[in-house]
């Protein structure tokens, strides 16, 4: 028997190498090639056949008239505000996260709720017919109108879908499905991404709204090629902790909405609901006033999110102190102390700084800084910040205080639940007053910091 051709594909890439080699030729990533079977297709018959005849034209792009895509409500509000409002007919999404954290459990949620309205798939590759039965009775979701594959045979699904011809559909999971056509094992990068894009092309030419699932590695990336991500319409990452009733669902990429959209849900024993107020989560609530506690006025998406920031300061035990950041950027937790000591003479070189956002939330937008500095102020003075105050604001390096985006809904929303003092950037200040809102406009940190202190007198 002849041997296999095989190639080395990269996981993360999606690049070959004809040998092995520590590091990808293309990506420079290092131990990503894996060897894969390559398989030669039989003569006339490609796997893409099925796009070659509809081949484009030369268009001119003032000619086009766009419209706006039809967007099919999932019923979970949370849900549909990451989708852009719902799902789109034809698009393909890529849901990711840790293993129980709720990914199942959703979706068989809002697929119970889309079954009483038009024709719904779950294949099911991980969990039998009666695992998944038992999951809805748990639940307390109608079954009814909901129709359940479960099978890995990539084949045996597209016949099946080909055949329902469903409106919307959810593969569970990715990484289990196989086609015949490849010898690889299910779960390899081969197979991962043969499987993906064999749907893909299933969901656009049958205008299918199709759910992928997806494992993540243990640094929380999608398991596979990265082309995974290229090659559908929306990533969604599921973040927080198993052991926490709060999950939050992010856009990290979405052609029919905007990115980094946020769902907040709680897990309760009827599965995830959507929590109305997720402001309330991320405030912690002190009997009394705290040093070492600032609130920040953050943008996730296009939704406005008040955040608890609490920074530790304590003397360091060691000749080296230690900058720990949980929810914020660790390398800017260093540079912010230097513009702190530089421009502002507070000295943190012999202090141990532990900073962390409340709520397990990730917050990567820079007009975090402002809060993270006035809250290790606090805590290094042992002077608490008023209840009432809201912060948001850049950083530079030069000491300045930058604008940041969205400044008028987010000082509407911080009125909006009862705060009545915001130190903002000077930029970001409004034209007309807020009701109940007293701004203090800055453009300097030694100027924030002055504010603050004055205000605790």
């Amino acid at each position: 028997m002849a041997k296999a051709k095989t190639s080395f594909v990269c996981s993360e890439c999606g690049g070959q190498a004809p040998r092995w080699q520590g590091q990808c030729p293309q990506c420079k990533g290092w131990n990503t090639l894996v060897e894969t079977v390559i398989e030669a297709p039989a003569p006339g018959n490609s796997r893409f056949a099925a796009l070659a005849g509809t081949t484009g034209k030369l268009q001119s792009l003032a000619e086009l008239e766009p419209r706006e895509e039809p967007r099919t409500p999932t019923g979970i509000e949370e849900f549909d505000r990451v989708l852009g409002g719902g799902l789109v007919a034809g698009g393909v999404v890529l849901i990711g996260g840790d293993p129980g954290i709720g990914k199942s459990t959703l979706l068989l949620q809002a697929l119970s709720a889309l079954a009483a309205r038009q024709a719904a798939i779950y294949v099911s590759g991980e969990e039998s017919g009666e695992q998944v039965a038992l999951r809805a009775q748990r639940l307390q979701l109608d079954p009814a109108g909901l129709k359940l594959l479960p099978e890995i045979n990539l084949e045996r699904i597209l016949a099946t879908l080909k055949e329902a011809k469903p409106r919307i559909a959810v593969i569970d999971s990715i990484q289990t499905v196989y086609s015949e056509a490849l010898q690889s094992a299910p779960g390899s990068v081969a197979q991962v991404r043969e499987c993906a894009a064999q749907l893909t092309r299933f969901a656009k030419q049958s205008g299918t709204s199709l759910i992928l699932v997806g494992h993540v590695t243990k640094d929380g990336t999608l398991a596979g090629p990265r082309v995974l991500e290229h090659i559908v319409d929306t990533v969604l990452y599921f973040e927080g902790d198993t052991h926490s009733s709060f999950r939050l669902v992010r856009a990290f990429k979405n052609r029919f909405g905007a990115v980094n959209e946020l769902g907040v849900f709680a897990m309760t024993e009827r599965g995830l609901r959507g929590v109305s107020n997720p402001s309330a989560i991320f405030l912690s609530q002190h009997s009394q006033q705290v040093a070492g506690s600032c609130v920040l006025v953050t943008q996730e998406g296009t939704r406005p999110l008040l955040v608890e920031i609490q920074a530790l300061v304590d003397g360091a035990h060691s000749p080296n102190p230690r900058r720990l950041s949980v929810g914020l950027e660790q390398n800017r937790l260093a540079m912010l102390l230097a513009v702190l000591h530089r421009h502002a003479g507070v000295v943190c070189f012999d202090q141990d700084v532990f900073v962390n956002a409340v709520g397990g939330v990730k917050i990567a937008e820079p007009a975090a800084d402002l809060a993270v500095l006035l809250a290790i102020v606090s805590s290094l003075r042992s002077r608490a910040l008023p209840r009432e105050l809201v912060v948001f604001g850049e950083v530079g390096l030069a000491g300045e205080i930058r604008p940041a985006p969205r400044g008028q809904e987010r000082l509407k929303e911080a009125a909006k639940l009862g705060f009545t003092v915001a130190i903002i950037p000077k930029a970001n200040a409004p034209k007309q007053a807020i009701a109940g809102m007293r701004v203090i406009a800055v453009d300097r940190i030694e100027e924030a910091i002055e504010q603050a202190r004055e205000i605790e007198a």
